[in-house]
C-alpha cells in the first residue's frame, strides 16, 4: 500500500471539526424599555410600559413574507385553584375545582397583526407566547372531566379584571424595521420581575427574539407596611389593634360631639 493510500485512510478516521456558517441577511432585534423600575405607592393608580426597537440586518430586507412582531409582558407565576359554583337546595355552593401549579399574575400580548398570524402553532408551543400556553395546567385533566372549562374560566375572569389582554394590531411597526407597543400596568400588580419578550417573526415562524425584565417594587409607605408585616409581624399586629382603637375612639368622640 502506498504512501498516498495510507494517508487518504488515516483521513478518513479523523473527526471532522464542525464550522458555522453565518446566515446572510440575518435580523435580530435591538430593543429598549421607557422604564425598567415601576414603584407601588400609595397613589398608584397604574403605569404604562413603552416598548421600542428596530431590526438590525446584515442585508436587505428579504423578499416574501411580510415581517411581523409580538410582544408579550408576563408577571410573576403562582399557584391557582379554580373553584366551579353550582345552586343545589337553594343556595350557591363550591362543587368541583382545579388546581393550577403555575400562572402568570399578569400577562399581556401584543402584536402587528392576528397572532394566529404572526406565530404558528408550533412556534406557539415552543416559545409559549398565547395565554394559554403561558399557564402551567398539568394534570389539571386528572382533577376533573372538563378540566379545559376551568382554564378558560381562569382566563375569562383575568381578562375582566385586566390582568390578561391581547391586543392583536396594536404594535406600530414601520417599513418593516421601527417598532413600538404600549403595554398598560394595572394598579393591582404583584410585586416581582416582570419578564418583557419580544419577537419578530415571518410567515409564522420566530426569526429573533429578545428579552428585558422590568423591576416592581413597593416603595415609600407602602414598602415599610409590607416590610414590618413580613419582618415584625408581633409589632405589625400590635400597631394595626392600636390603630383600630384609636380610629374607633376617634370616631365615638365626633359621633357624640355631633349628638350635642
Amino acid at each position: 500500500m502506498t504512501v498516498r493510500a495510507l494517508m487518504f485512510l488515516f483521513a478518513l478516521g479523523m473527526p471532522v471539526q464542525a464550522q458555522e456558517v453565518p446566515v446572510a441577511g440575518g435580523e435580530t432585534i435591538v430593543a429598549g424599555l421607557s422604564q425598567n423600575l415601576v414603584a407601588i405607592t400609595t397613589n398608584f393608580t397604574g403605569s404604562e410600559i413603552l416598548i421600542y426597537g428596530a431590526v438590525k440586518r446584515d442585508a436587505p430586507i428579504p423578499q416574501g413574507a411580510p415581517l411581523e412582531v409580538v410582544v408579550t409582558v408576563q408577571g410573576p407565576s403562582r399557584p391557582v385553584t379554580v373553584r366551579r359554583k353550582e345552586r343545589q337546595f337553594g343556595i350557591w355552593m363550591n362543587t368541583q375545582a382545579v388546581s393550577i401549579s403555575a400562572a402568570p399574575s399578569f400577562y399581556a400580548i401584543a402584536s402587528s397583526v392576528p397572532l394566529e398570524q404572526a406565530l404558528s402553532a408550533t412556534e406557539d408551543l415552543r416559545h409559549q407566547v398565547t395565554i394559554p400556553s403561558a399557564i402551567r395546567a398539568v394534570g389539571i385533566a386528572a382533577e376533573a372531566e372538563d378540566a379545559p372549562v376551568f382554564l378558560e374560566a381562569l382566563i375569562r375572569l383575568e381578562g375582566e379584571a385586566g390582568d390578561y389582554s391581547l391586543a392583536e394590531g396594536s404594535v406600530t411597526l414601520a417599513e418593516s424595521t421601527l417598532f413600538r407597543a404600549d403595554v398598560a400596568l394595572p394598579a393591582n400588580l404583584t410585586e416581582g420581575a416582570y419578564k418583557v419578550r419580544l419577537f419578530i417573526t415571518r410567515d409564522g415562524q420566530v426569526v429573533d427574539s429578545h428579552e428585558e425584565l422590568i423591576t416592581v417594587n413597593k416603595d415609600g409607605l407602602e414598602r415599610w407596611i409590607y416590610n414590618l408585616a413580613h419582618a415584625q409581624p408581633l409589632i405589625y399586629g400590635l400597631l394595626s389593634l392600636v390603630l383600630a382603637v384609636a380610629a374607633g375612639w376617634g370616631a365615638s368622640a365626633g359621633f357624640g360631639l355631633l349628638r350635642r
